[in-house]
């Protein structure tokens, strides 16, 4: 019988080279790009661009229908294509408008082009699936009292989509949110150009990033929220997400960011993103999340008692410092985390100083008494152990926050203030939007010292034990001080 219709005849001859490539390659396996953390995580041979997310929302105990859109382009030649991907159903998978296999191997969602793809061309993916909100509690999907949001750090984003689950591989976003109506869809960016649009049933909400933004930065809420608006520093956009019945007992809280973005300003220099807000959720996640422009936090930092107010203010002042560091200046790999969350420490606590009611030299005094026991239990702040199967969320131990900033305090006290200064505002300016690391670090104080901090540094962020801190001969370990 002869063909004549031509998409039938494209899908047979789709069909055909897809089994004569499945038939020659060997099995495929799960890659990684060698994070000395997560082997697995990551994958070679090419370059995310941008990530077209839509999700349809249902309730937040139902698999959300998903699409996933992937630009990317190729760094060598590739027969399979590697994705990292789980907790979800895969039903179709295209590469370049042609339909592609797709097999789960461990974590990774391996593609097998029609055709193999070759070095330097664009990639495009697309992949319909599933993405399921039960069954995890070690990050992802975060189910709250009233629909979900997203935690992705360190390594979840990929339980929620397909993607190149690494910060060294930052992209773009595009944000599609179809929920039920009355409810209310936010993620990382700005409103789409269009505005929502809705039907009797449904409403779908866009949302794109200006800037590009790690995986595990990604924020997805779906919820009876509601959305506050209104002008930080400059001009700066600000958006809150809270949920609705809590709006008015909430509001005090909101209104201290735009004194907390200018304090930051005036130490690291502009806002590097282009909104920002806190986004509080009815959940119990026993942590705050730097989700990019949208900050997560727990509802009860702010409704229950046992808070002080300077408490609250210097957490909401660490998730902001990591916009400039984490988010903008992202980790070349997972063992520089030390980074991120030692500056955001670092600015926490010069802002508790600063409201006189925890000196900077106290918590840098007491860190010091414990960082050999952090360092023992955890391993040094740039060289932390890999965290214990399960519990990836064990890589955030004091020695990476208290720890890494009293790095920092030591820094301060070799080269003196102003060189440190030099040195904070040199590494958000140098390094924006793009991915740096600790020898990146090293390199830039020693240029803003006017000397070479490479003997220095090393033992403070490499050491089995603390070193001796500058200007504080007095200080020791932890049979105090």
């Amino acid at each position: 019988m002869q063909l004549t219709s031509p998409r039938l005849r494209a899908a047979l001859l789709a069909a055909a080279s897809l089994t004569l490539v499945a038939a020659v390659l060997p099995p495929p396996k799960a890659l990684g790009i060698g994070d000395p953390l997560f082997p697995e995580l990551g994958n070679p041979g090419y370059d995310v661009l941008s990530y077209d997310l839509s999700f349809t929302y249902k309730d937040n105990l139902s698999p959300l229908d998903a699409v996933t859109v992937i630009d990317a382009r190729a760094q060598e030649p590739l027969e399979r294509i590697n994705l990292d991907f789980t907790n979800g159903t895969v039903a179709s998978a295209e590469v370049n408008g042609e339909p592609a296999r797709f097999e789960s191997v461990a974590e990774d969602l391996v593609l097998t082009p029609a055709r193999p793809v070759a070095a330097h061309v664009p990639l495009h993916i697309v992949i319909r699936h599933t993405s399921d909100p039960r069954g995890r509690s070690d990050g992802g999907w975060v189910v709250t009292d009233d629909g979900l949001a997203m935690a992705n750090q360190a390594d979840a984003a990929h339980r929620v989509f397909p993607c190149n689950d690494h910060p060294a591989d930052k992209a773009y976003f595009t944000f599609r949110i179809t929920a039920p109506a009355g409810l209310t869809a936010v993620a990382n960016g700005v409103p789409g150009a269009l505005p929502a649009r809705s039907s009797a049933a449904a409403t779908t909400w866009t949302y794109r990033t200006v800037h590009p933004m790690a995986t595990e930065l990604a924020q997805v809420s779906v919820g009876d929220s509601a959305v506050v608006h209104g002008t930080g520093p400059h001009g700066l956009p600000l958006r809150d997400v809270v949920p609705a019945a809590d709006r008015q007992k909430l509001e005090r809280w909101l209104k201290k960011t735009p004194a907390h973005i200018e304090w930051m300003e005036r130490r690291v220099g502009p806002y590097p993103f282009e909104n920002y807000g806190v986004l509080i959720a009815r959940a119990k996640t026993g942590f705050e999340l730097e989700t990019q422009t949208l900050s997560l936090f727990e509802h009860g930092l702010f409704t229950e008692e046992g808070y002080p107010e300077w408490y609250v203010e210097s957490v909401m002042v660490h998730e902001l410092a990591h916009q400039w560091f984490g988010d903008s200046v992202t980790p070349r790999a997972w063992s520089d985390l030390w980074l991120n969350e030692g500056h955001a420490t670092w600015y926490e606590a010069l802002y508790a100083d600063g409201l006189g009611k925890y000196s900077l030299e106290r918590r840098m005094r007491e860190a010091y008494q414990r960082s050999d026991q952090w360092r023992a239990a955890g391993g040094p702040p740039a060289a932390p152990k890999p965290a214990a199967p399960g519990q990836k969320i064990g890589l955030f131990r004091p020695a990476v926050y208290d720890g890494a900033a009293l790095i920092l305090y030591a820094l301060r006290q070799e080269i003196g203030a102003e060189a440190f200064d030099r040195v904070e505002r040199s590494w958000v300016g140098e390094h924006r939007d793009a991915i740096a690391g600790t020898e990146d670090f090293v390199r830039l104080a020693s240029r803003e010292a006017g000397r070479d901090l490479g003997e220095f540094l090393k033992p403070w962020l490499y050491g089995n034990t603390t070193p001796p801190m500058p200007g504080h001969p007095e200080w020791s370990g932890a049979k105090g001080a």
